[in-house]
């Protein structure tokens, strides 16, 4: 049977983190692949300084191009552009496309949305759908998660790194370096594209 992961976000951009996690959760629970699903319109969050999203979607195959279990897909971006776009949907939809074949879909999330997850359309319906598997985030506790659904998923021990998207794009307006904290292919394009410079 394979075994797929499913590693949603905005990726507004990709970073090293995201990177390191995905390989990380991939090696520990023996993912034959991490498709890195870029949202459109994120239900969740602002969409203030949010680059388009093919712009994202190119940053992340820049990212991932040396990594053969590594893989972009554009089915969120497909879908949502009018409207926002909902895991439990993708979900659905990744099913729809292995129909013919034996696969067990695994959601990669991080503690911060399993405490919101009540607030996600069918949350429930995502467990029928997938194996969901919560990593640790810096300054978010399993003390904080007060919905039942703490009980349905697996605890992935992750890296614990402090690199976050808005501090790359805080960096890039006070025109600060970057380096290593995006891959090189990506910090060359964001400077060539002047990305991030004005939010």
């Amino acid at each position: 049977m394979k075994r797929i992961g499913v590693f949603g976000g905005a990726f507004n951009p990709v970073h090293t983190a995201h990177l390191i996690i995905a390989e990380d959760v991939r090696q520990q629970m023996h993912l034959d692949k991490v498709l890195f699903i870029p949202y459109a319109k994120p239900p969740h969050k602002e969409h203030d300084g949010l680059a388009d999203a093919e712009t994202r979607l190119h940053m992340i195959n820049l990212a991932i191009s040396d990594n053969p279990f590594f893989e972009a897909s554009d089915m969120e971006i497909k879908r949502g552009k009018n409207s926002v776009t909902y895991t439990v949907d993708t979900l659905m939809e990744l099913r729809e496309q292995y129909k013919n074949e034996q696969v067990k879909l695994y959601l990669i999330i991080g503690i911060d949305n399993l405490i919101d997850l009540h607030t996600w359309k069918d949350p429930g319906k995502l467990f029928l759908l997938s194996e969901v598997l919560v990593l640790n985030r810096p300054g978010y506790l399993i003390q904080n998660v007060q919905n039942d659904f703490g009980r349905q998923v697996v605890f992935v021990p992750a890296p614990n790194l402090d690199i976050s998207a808005t501090d790359i794009r805080f960096k890039l307006k006070e025109n600060k370096s970057i380096k290593y904290l995006v891959p090189k292919a990506v910090e060359e394009f964001i400077k060539n594209n002047k990305l991030y410079i004005q939010e």
